[in-house]
């Protein structure tokens, strides 16, 4: 069950780098990049992803305690930082909803 909450997070991080490509492939073809959504689409599932992959592989390779304490250490600075930047692109995604015009 451990090794499939890696998969996930692998699965993760191919996604945001196959999400970074399309978008690439987009601003190549003239096409402005949408700044919320690449983020959305790119950074989130990478961190996410990232965040999987560490909170499982020390413990499942058997690495000594103060590895494991340090891997678990990165991942909650990771998860604070993937909840302030979550926020704040949520913060800005409803603050221009509301200030568009109702039709």
């Amino acid at each position: 069950m451990d090794w499939s909450v890696v998969a996930m997070g692998c699965a993760l991080v191919h996604a945001s780098l196959g999400s970074w490509w399309w978008e690439r492939t987009k601003v190549r073809k003239g096409r402005s990049p949408d700044q919320g959504m690449r983020f959305i689409w790119a950074w989130l599932p990478l961190l996410v992803g990232l965040g999987m992959i560490g909170a499982k592989v020390p413990s499942l390779l058997l690495a000594p305690h103060p590895v494991v304490m340090i891997v678990d250490t990165l991942n909650v600075v990771l998860a604070v930082t993937v909840l302030v930047l979550a926020l704040g692109s949520g913060r800005r995604f409803f603050r221009a909803r509301s200030l568009r015009a109702p039709e």
